[in-house]
């Protein structure tokens, strides 16, 4: 919901922005009765049920507008919630009564919105009481976990998939190296609901592993690695890969993000295989062509076969 008044942009809303949202839920929830889609109270609709999706924009214009909050983005005119309130009620019940289809589809979309938020409250529960995805608790069994309880030194390495997963083992440092393997494309929580988000196997691993919670239940202290790297292929799957983990953390742990703890590797695309001299890495296909070019100019020599090779995996 985007408020404005006197054309300026009053991010904190205020009284228009709180006028539209109670005339909203209110009628809503009176034509989804009058419909006969709610027949209890308790299963009125809430307002986050019915703005779920919606895109709004409110503007008035006053005479005298009184700002508030710490920027003065906050409309504070008490008397503009009851005017908005009236014009929306006037306005979006008319609409309502002559789009009779169209508004119980938008009862439909919100009564689903209000399932979900359910079901993912029954998960935050259940999740709160094994004391594992939301914070504390067990490890997932596929971690491979560090030796050090230090978190200022530990690090771990969210790998695709588990035979990238065995060769990461191998090549840590267990001392302070944990490996998570993760099979394959997690969900894309940014398409999900929450419910479905909670269910799925490998954000649940993430999850717990890292320790903090999520969303009002996240707490940095609880964070078990100050150093979180995501490692995928340096193909375009890997690079989706690493896209959707990044979406996984920004929309339920953005303060990981948001204060340095996450990394993203960049495994080499290719290996050029030099007779006559060291090998060389490449991460992209310019890289591997300038490295060539610089070689053979030098002098290196490639041998008659497998020159040059191009990584599939990790592993």
């Amino acid at each position: 919901v985007h408020t404005f008044a006197n054309a300026i942009n009053t991010h904190e809303g205020g009284t228009h922005e709180e006028g539209f949202r109670a005339a909203l839920t209110s009628l809503v929830n009176s034509f989804a009765e009058d419909q006969g889609m709610i027949k209890k109270k308790e299963d009125r609709l809430t307002g986050d049920d019915i703005r779920e999706g919606l895109t709004a924009i409110i503007s008035v214009k006053l005479a005298e507008p009184q700002f508030e909050g710490q920027t003065k983005t906050k409309l504070g005119n008490s008397e503009v919630k009851g005017f908005v309130q009236k014009v929306v009620n006037d306005r979006l019940g008319a609409w309502f009564e002559q789009n009779p289809a169209e508004g119980r589809e938008i009862i439909r979309k919100a009564t689903a919105a209000a399932s979900a938020r359910i079901a993912a409250r029954k998960a935050r529960d259940l999740a709160r009481n094994r004391k594992g995805l939301l914070g504390g608790g067990g490890l997932p069994g596929k971690l491979a976990d560090c030796q050090s309880t230090n978190p200022d030194e530990c690090e771990v390495y969210i790998v695709e998939g588990d035979s990238a997963g065995g060769s990461a083992k191998g090549g840590r440092d267990p001392k302070f190296q944990a490996i998570l393997p993760i099979r394959g494309k997690i969900l894309n929580v940014e398409k999900a609901r929450i419910d479905k988000v909670l269910q799925n196997n490998e954000v649940q691993a993430i999850i717990s592993a890292l320790g903090t919670g999520i969303h009002e239940d996240f707490d940095e202290d609880k964070l078990r690695y100050h150093k979180i790297v995501l490692m995928a292929d340096a193909d375009v799957d890997g690079q989706h890969i690493r896209t959707l983990l990044l979406t996984l953390l920004f929309r339920f742990m953005r303060p990981l993000i948001e204060r340095g703890h996450v990394y993203a590797a960049q495994p080499p695309l290719y290996k050029i295989r030099w007779s006559n001299s060291a090998h060389e890495l490449a991460y992209t296909e310019r890289e591997k062509d300038g490295l060539l070019a610089a070689g053979f100019e030098a002098g290196k020599k490639l041998p008659k076969e497998n020159g040059t090779q191009r990584y599939k995996g990790l592993g």
